[in-house]
């Protein structure tokens, strides 16, 4: 697998396994950050939440994670 553009900023570089890049990781809530690192039965339903709101132009810093 090879690295692909970070969906959260037009420059950044996201690893495989990984939903951002690093920079824009560390921009994100904790209490998002930490749902999102949860591998469970909702973990794509999380990762939808996370590119819906990405497309829509919410910002990093308030981007807010359910479930």
């Amino acid at each position: 697998m090879t690295a692909s553009r970070c969906p959260g900023c037009p420059d950044g570089v996201k690893h495989p396994g990984k939903y951002l890049c690093r920079a824009c990781w560390f921009v994100l809530p904790e209490a998002a950050r930490r749902l999102l690192n949860r591998r469970d039965s909702r973990a794509y339903a999380r990762l939808r939440q996370l590119r819906t709101q990405l497309d829509a132009g919410v910002p990093l810093a308030e981007i807010r994670i359910t479930a």
